[in-house]
């Protein structure tokens, strides 16, 4: 296992971040082969755990405190969650806000079992928020010792560096990483979020790197997908063989599972070693739902990709590409507010 400092915050993690989201209802139920998983992880080298709140609505948090009390390396590990989406019913149980954060971070403290979050994220922008309140909570539990650092989740590169602004101009302490998606067939933050990212020295770790599944080797162009099981179970539409979309990231993920042969390698390893390469890139989280999935990445670690292998993938896939919209579950509101992208019927006609 390698490890990187992320960011400026002089803490060092592995290379590999397990991600966690896939252990509760939502992917592996099993808490004690959750467990295992992320013993497993900690064996192989890894110090890193990436959760969130809305994770199974709550349960990955209660399995990864359940790991860390059981293994006694509570200390060892770089512990990370996150905040932001709808916790149960009701209004204010979700967003930026410091009402909610000041709540979040409590509860996410009890399911951990913890009394520090070492890295607590943003999930996601909060246009209904002043960002400089967001800055502001955040701080104070920094200062009150409840979190280490703080950084942000699938931020465009323009909140990244108006939050870096805003902390300069109001002396209020920073996010010191991002958590974007990046893979294979998602390369669109490679044009400004880790440009970006770099300019302030921030450290990235980042998601999704088998492309839900479509990176995994287990679904061929051409062949019947099943979706009745794993990540295509999940999400069916984004399987459907019936939508070009789908149909070009299967053809695409086949020609790189051939390079990834050539140079002797899987294509999940090859599809893990590749956002490494970047060097705006810390920590890559590997989210696997079983022990087998864990033991078949792990391999990978020892891969480096030599510019040779950049070009051909370079050659496949553009950088700055996305075939896909990496991230299903969110649209900034400019897209989904109608009101934000038309003037009112009136200016229009005056006009």
């Amino acid at each position: 296992m390698r490890y990187r400092t992320l960011g400026r915050t002089g803490i060092e993690v592995s290379t590999y971040c397990l991600g966690t989201m896939m252990f509760g209802s939502i992917g592996n139920p099993d808490h004690e082969d959750s467990i295992r998983i992320i013993h497993a992880a900690m064996e192989a080298g890894v110090n890193f755990v990436d959760t969130a709140d809305m994770y199974s609505a709550g349960e990955s948090e209660v399995i990864v405190g359940k790991a860390l009390r059981a293994s006694g390396r509570r200390d060892e590990v770089v512990l990370a969650t996150k905040v932001h989406f709808q916790m149960g019913e009701g209004r204010n149980r979700s967003g930026n806000s410091r009402r909610w954060i000041t709540q979040a971070v409590e509860a996410s403290l009890r399911r951990l079992d913890t009394d520090w979050i070492d890295l607590y994220q943003v999930h996601r922008p909060d246009h209904t928020t002043d960002i400089e309140e967001t800055l502001g909570v955040l701080g104070d539990l920094v200062q009150a010792g409840k979190i280490r650092a703080f950084g942000s989740s699938t931020f465009p590169a323009e909140d990244i560096a108006e939050a870096q602004h805003v902390a300069e101009r109001r002396g209020l302490q920073r996010f010191r990483t991002e958590q974007p998606p990046y893979s294979l067939l998602a390369r669109g933050v490679e044009t400004s979020v880790l440009p970006t990212a770099q300019r302030y020295g921030m450290g990235v770790l980042t998601w999704s790197p088998l492309a839900s599944g479509f990176l995994s080797g287990r679904y061929r162009a051409g062949q019947t997908i099943d979706l009745t099981s794993g990540r295509a179970q999940l999400n069916p539409g984004r399987f459907d063989q019936s939508i070009p979309e789908n149909v070009t990231k299967l053809e695409v993920a086949g020609r790189l599972a051939e390079l990834a042969a050539d140079i002797g390698c899987t294509l999940p390893e090859l599809a893990v070693a590749f956002p490494l390469a970047h060097p705006a890139v810390t920590s890559v989280i590997v989210g696997p739902r079983t022990v087998e999935q864990w033991e078949a990445l792990l391999k990978g670690a020892p891969v480096v990709l030599d510019d040779s292998a950049i070009d051909r993938i370079d050659e496949i896939v553009r950088p700055g590409t996305n075939l896909y919209h990496p991230d299903g579950a969110w649209q900034p509101p400019s897209l989904t507010d109608v009101g934000r992208r038309r003037r009112p019927t009136d200016e229009r006609a005056a006009s």
